[in-house]
């Protein structure tokens, strides 16, 4: 595929990041963020929304409602094997897609062009190891891969509020090291 091969420009060398550890390192903090994620109940939720007017994400619990600022990072399409950048899909409002702006600059800022094409070939571990990238390019705090057949939904996310039924708040914020 070659979406990882970098393009060397005359002259560029040494101190430009190693997309490599980089790559580590993300799948290191979706481990990490999983973990933490789970002990309020991110993965067992009844059901799950995202609202691009409000930039919120929320997950519905018998017991309680969960909800954090969100970024739409890409979607992954398992039948066509490819991955959008969110800021590529026009059903996506710009507000929603910074993320993946963010990951589409440091690309070409870096020499990854590959990075930076709007659609990639890309099967569900090409599509995971995107979601990787943007983890630890942009620093988010939570991750999510969202439900579907056609098209799948790749979403970070900041601090989560919890509200119980009657009305009580929390707010769950992780720091992740890397």
């Amino acid at each position: 595929m070659g979406l990882f091969k970098r393009r060397r420009k005359s002259g560029e060398g040494f101190g430009e990041p190693d997309l490599a550890a980089l790559l580590a390192q993300g799948e290191d903090m979706i481990g990490q963020l999983a973990n933490a994620h789970m002990s309020w109940g991110l993965g067992s939720a009844d059901r799950w929304d995202l609202d691009q007017r409000t930039g919120l994400i929320s997950w519905t619990f018998p017991d309680q409602t969960a909800t954090a600022p969100a970024q739409i990072i890409g979607s992954y399409n398992p039948s066509a094997g490819t991955w959008m950048w969110a800021w590529a899909n026009k059903s996506i409002l710009p507000e929603m897609s910074r993320d993946s702006e963010i990951v589409c600059d440091w690309a070409n800022a870096h020499g990854y062009a590959g990075l930076a094409e709007a659609v990639v070939e890309a099967d569900d571990e090409m599509a995971a190891t995107l979601a990787a990238l943007v983890l630890r390019v942009t620093e988010a705090t939570g991750f999510y891969r969202g439900t579907g057949t056609a098209s799948i939904p790749f979403i970070t996310f900041g601090p989560v509020t919890l509200t119980s039924r009657d009305g009580q708040t929390s707010t769950f914020a992780i720091e992740v090291s890397t």
